[in-house]
């Protein structure tokens, strides 16, 4: 099949799939609104039982380890923040579109979302250790978690080419999107960047899922959560935390390495006592799977 073609089937796909619901699109448009109250947040998530419901289930559980009940809407917004909300809502609702396993045909879905899940985990611990906002922490997690998101409809559409493409990474050590690129004619960055802006996931995610393997070329405002996403990405590949598909251990790029003012020789060192506790918060995240579902 012709790479015009597939990618043809691609965006087709990706036109067809659900739209977010109602309640997810109005906090997302609301959330961008800076005047927007916890009062007024909780007012629309309250309109919808079930996102409620998942919400409070996950404010309730061990990722977010509240010594008391949380037992309202608008009480978990002013703990946890407008913007936490907005983001646990987002991550919600791509998770429940994707999380079947008849999505994933050439490779395994529970090592894809170990994978994904820590990736998101290790953008935060970094994050919070470097002291970025704790408001804007569940972003990280959020668009680390969603990074790899257009593996899905490639592998599930086109999933014999995949298993090549796969093959071909593994036999020339070389990363899966050049795989891609070369089998398929398009790669997991397009694909998500197609899912993303259709979503209209906003800046952080789109141009996360857009540039994770190609940071040389971007231009945006967005560098500082783009280049915690790589770096966790590469801390979970080379820890063997879940698998993604790609076996290939992809050279990180030395501007990142500057940015975060460590070297490839210490990076493994600079995130290395971050280990046990990525191991636990990967168990706690582990959450957002079963509530998505």
């Amino acid at each position: 099949m012709e790479s015009n073609k597939r990618l043809k089937l691609l965006q087709s796909y990706i036109k067809k799939l659900p739209s977010f619901p109602v309640t997810v699109n109005k906090v997302m448009e609301i959330c961008y609104d800076a005047n927007t109250s916890p009062a007024d947040l909780s007012k629309v998530i309250s309109l919808d039982p079930v996102l409620s419901g998942k919400v409070l289930q996950l404010v309730n559980s061990a990722y977010f380890g509240f010594a008391h009940e949380i037992v309202s809407p608008v009480r978990a917004i002013i703990m946890l923040g407008i913007n936490t909300v907005k983001n646990l809502a987002l991550g919600l609702a791509v998770m429940s579109t994707f999380g079947s396993r008849n999505n994933f045909q050439a490779f395994d879905m529970d090592g894809f979302w170990k994978h994904s899940l820590g990736v998101g985990v290790i953008s935060k611990l970094i994050a919070k250790k470097r002291n970025v906002d704790p408001e804007k922490l569940e972003g990280y997690f959020i668009a680390g978690l969603l990074h790899d998101i257009g593996k899905i409809p490639l592998n599930g559409k086109f999933s014999d080419e995949y298993r090549l493409a796969m093959e071909v990474s593994d036999r020339e050590h070389q990363a899966l999107c050049i795989s891609e690129r070369q089998i398929l004619g398009i790669d997991h960055t397009l694909a998500g960047s197609l899912i993303a802006e259709n979503w209209k996931l906003g800046t952080e995610i789109i141009d996360t899922v857009s540039f994770h393997h190609s940071p040389e070329t971007y231009k945006g405002e967005q560098k500082d959560i783009l280049f915690t996403i790589i770096l966790a990405n590469y801390f979970a590949k080379r820890s063997g935390i879940g698998f993604s598909g790609d076996p290939s251990m992809e050279d990180l790029w030395p501007q990142v390495f500057q940015y975060f003012s460590v070297g490839p020789d210490t990076t493994f060192d600079y995130l290395h006592d971050l280990s046990e506790e990525v191991a636990q918060e990967i168990e706690k995240a582990q959450i957002f799977l079963k509530v998505a579902r």
